[in-house]
């Protein structure tokens, strides 16, 4: 299938790693270029690098919590490759602990980054699509079902699905389509540190794999495929819903 992104520019924040940049290597090998953000500024320079450099990708140094990093995306696709067409917006996993046991300050603190730092990417990302486009938002499937001990996302996640659902509505009648992802256990290192902490990774991965209907944890490539589907003009007719990329695990219909 040609997903008919060969030019196509797009913007990917927490893209120096995981499912933000396993999106942008498809994204790339069907020809868009990106934008590529994080806080780390060696490990997005490497990351930019690795999927061609400055013909194909540029890498920014930034932060979603920063007012001025929705603004300055949008800015540094349009100099440096004259368009824009979407954006995949992902942010770190909050820190783990149940909603009870979270101080005040880490709700604080995730809440600028995970909500208000997607919220403000989304609608300056989608003011400044004129004709059509897509917007991914890399969420969890803690939007849908609690998870143990993931207290802050478990919060949060589900209220970007409502946001992403009015942004939709909002933004459909010029084409903009908003699409939220629900990743479940996908083999990254956020995941791997959830594994770790809980003293015995081996048999953690092992009950995570045995609650997941293909008895695996998905692949970050897994992510990416679907994802870069969605961002691209094949999925002209997706907007308003979210798709969950997490090998059956969540039980709702």
């Amino acid at each position: 299938m040609d997903l008919g992104l060969t030019d196509r520019v797009y913007v990917l924040t927490g893209a120096s790693r995981g499912l933000g940049y396993a999106t942008a290597e498809c994204l790339v090998a069907d020809g868009a270029r990106v934008v590529l953000s994080a806080r780390d500024g060696d490990a997005v320079a490497a990351a930019a690098k690795n999927l061609g450099g400055p013909e194909r990708a540029v890498g920014v140094t930034a932060d979603l919590a920063d007012p001025a990093t929705a603004e300055l995306l949008v800015s540094t696709a349009r100099e440096h490759f004259g368009r824009l067409d979407g954006a995949l917006v992902s942010v770190g996993g909050p820190p783990p602990g149940s909603a009870a046991t979270i101080s005040d300050e880490q709700w604080r603190l995730s809440f600028e980054t995970v909500f208000l730092g997607t919220v403000r990417t989304v609608r300056t990302v989608a003011a400044a699509l004129t004709d059509g486009g897509a917007i991914g938002l890399v969420l969890s499937t803690s939007a849908r079902g609690p998870v143990p001990g993931l207290g802050i996302s478990n919060g949060l996640r589900p209220g970007l699905v409502g946001v992403a659902k009015d942004i939709s509505d909002e933004y459909g009648a010029r084409g903009v389509r908003v699409v939220g992802l629900l990743p479940g256990r996908i083999l990254t290192d956020r995941n791997r540190e959830l594994f770790a902490a809980t003293g015995d990774p081996e048999r953690a991965r092992a009950e995570a794999e045995g609650a997941i209907p293909l008895r695996r944890l998905g692949d970050p490539a897994e992510f990416g495929r679907v994802a870069a589907f969605v961002l691209s003009p094949a999925a002209s007719y997706l907007t308003g819903l979210t798709i969950p990329v997490d090998g059956g695990a969540l039980r709702g219909l």
